[in-house]
């Protein structure tokens, strides 16, 4: 697939602005921008920090009131050195945690097709449609559209590519009322946030109905109208846009340009995708669902499209500063199943016109090069592979010459000559009958497990050390030399992995009400900030600290699971 280059002020936009042709992109761009800051202020990404929930760690910057006593103790004892640090900022401090207590509901877009809305009101409309999609990803939740109008529960919804076509389409002939608004507010769920796109003759009738607009994701829809505000020989160049009490003027693009766009000339499906111009450090959207499916370091990331397979190897950098690494793309023959690294071979399954094949980057391995495998012997029916689409890539094994991949709560050996075998069942504690974890997985434990932890509810191991609990919140470590400790959480959070700091076991959990990402010790909690608001759970590597997230969609960070240092910052088109 062909690039386009966008403009540097662009390229944060680049997974959006796929959806237009380059042309119609550029020409967005000003009013794009412009109205993008006016409606951050009301569509936050991220929610605040939240209740006060006591210490959740120890940094070197806060009030005097959180200083450590031994630093305290350091300023009676030794005051000149305690100014030296309190200089050099190397006073130790306790950092305040927080619980959030925000509900993530979705974002729905309630759009005026009437008449009065034909032409520059349209054009803004597109533009607040690409704002609030791209918000609405970046805080994990989904976009609804609405046309006033029509019986409620009928959305319109999807990435920009789907959605837009389909509202260019619905256009009324007749002027939507407040009692359309009403409707459409009163089908709604407690926690979508609501917008009305329309004109300023319903806006100013709105108030009465639905009382004064709150930003509260219950309350009443914010109101953003549109008007006409200079004319130029070729139509409208600027349009008046009002949100709450605030008004700006913004620019529209040409007269050309914009009747091409309103006549859906400029829209596209699954063209070239926009990639920022080489300054910009900045990638669009295209890696999801990172993954560890082995010890080794290579972190495994689907493409943008089913058959792109991204490796990194996210081994801890020597510099101290994040590196923006590199991914070598392995472009597959179709859907990538399952995939793997074995010293500095990559292993990989792929459905390819309806069987299943084997791919290696790197020296051939014993047997055939080549197989073809009967997808149905490998349990991988319709239904198998639409779960799996939307999940990491699966692990691959690699057994002497044979490979082992668990599918469908069963392990599938396949021979070097594609002859299939059931190897025995995937433990209980898989993540429904689909997915897999192995982290959970007991057959991959490399040491004996205690009668207590296999018939535990929840387990998880990670080299030696294996946790187990009945109830999710508290824990039992065992490590590898015998010790036990008992690690607990109050919040209502799942546990994405198991590391070490040094000898000491931590959990790793996610909380998917705030998205929180913690490391849970028996002598504290950190919280790592740095891979938390992701929309999905984070990658735990099975053997050593290390974790990846996807935050912001679109670009991967990894780093340290024990401290929250990022070390990796991967971003890709592919």
């Amino acid at each position: 697939m062909s690039a386009t280059r966008l403009p540097a002020a662009l390229a944060p936009w680049a997974g959006t602005l796929s959806a237009l042709t380059p042309e119609l992109a550029v020409a967005l761009g000003p009013l794009l921008r412009r109205l993008d800051r006016l409606v951050g202020a009301r569509e936050p990404v991220a929610d605040g920090p939240g209740e006060p929930d006591g210490a959740g760690g120890i940094g070197r910057h806060g009030r005097p009131d959180q200083l450590l006593p031994a630093e305290w103790l350091l300023a009676q004892e030794h005051p000149e050195e305690f100014l030296r640090r309190f200089v050099d900022r190397e006073l130790l401090y306790l950092a305040p945690e927080f619980r959030s207590t925000a509900t993530r509901g979705r974002t729905v877009v309630l759009v005026d097709a009437g008449p009065s809305q034909a032409g520059a009101g349209r054009l803004v409309q597109l533009a607040a449609l690409l704002v609030l999609h791209r918000r609405a990803t970046a805080r994990g939740s989904e976009l609804r559209v609405g046309v006033l109008g029509d019986p409620p529960g009928w959305w319109l919804a999807g990435e920009p590519a789907d959605l837009l076509p389909s509202w260019l389409a619905a256009r009324r002939p007749a002027e939507p009322t407040a009692e359309h608004v009403r409707q459409a507010v009163a089908g709604l769920d407690a926690a979508d946030r609501v917008w009305l796109l329309t004109s300023p003759r319903l806006a100013d009738g709105l108030p009465g109905l639905l009382g004064p607009p709150d930003g509260s994701p219950s309350g009443p829809p914010r109101v953003l109208a549109t008007d006409v505000a200079r004319w130029g020989p070729e139509g409208a160049t600027h349009v008046t846009v009002r949100l709450d009490r605030t008004e700006a003027e913004l620019p529209l693009p040409t007269a050309d340009i914009a009747v091409r766009a309103l006549r859906g000339a400029e829209f596209r499906r699954n063209g070239p995708v926009l990639v920022p111009t080489p300054a910009d450090t900045a990638g669009p959207a295209g890696l999801a669902l990172p993954v560890f499916t082995t010890d080794t370091t290579v972190l495994l990331t689907r493409g943008r499209h089913e058959g792109v397979l991204l490796a990194t190897d996210v081994r801890q950098p020597e510099h101290k500063h994040a590196a923006a690494t590199r991914s070598k793309s392995h472009h597959l023959n179709g859907r990538v199943i399952a995939a793997g690294r074995t010293g500095r071979r990559l292993f990989a399954l792929h459905l390819h016109r309806d069987r299943v094949l084997r791919y290696v980057s790197g020296r051939q391995v014993g047997g055939s090069a080549e197989f073809a495998v009967d997808p149905a012997f490998l349990g991988l029916d319709g239904t198998v592979l639409g779960a799996l689409a939307s999940r990491p890539v699966l692990p691959l094994l690699r057994s002497g010459d044979d490979l082992l991949v668990p599918v469908a709560g069963r392990w599938r050996r396949i021979g070097p000559d594609g002859a299939v075998t059931d190897d025995g069942p995937v433990g209980l504690r898989a993540e429904g009958p689909f997915g897999f974890e192995r982290c959970r997985e007991p057959r991959l434990f490399e040491q004996t497990l205690p009668t207590d932890a296999l018939r535990a509810r929840h387990l998880v191991h990670a080299g030696g050390t294996a946790a187990w609990s009945e109830d999710g919140r508290t824990w039992t470590v065992r490590t590898r030399l015998g010790d036990e400790r008992r690690l607990s959480f109050r919040e209502k959070a799942q546990v994405a992995g198991l590391v070490h700091d040094g000898r000491e076991p931590v959990l790793i959990t996610w909380a998917p009400g705030s998205r929180t990402v913690r490391a849970i010790r028996h002598d504290g909690v950190r919280t790592l900030n740095g891979f938390s608001g992701g929309t999905a759970p984070p990658a735990v590597h099975p053997a050593r600290p290390l974790i990846a997230a996807e935050r912001p969609p679109g670009r991967v960070v990894v780093g340290d699971a024990t401290t929250g240092r990022i070390h990796h910052v991967i971003g890709s088109s592919a």
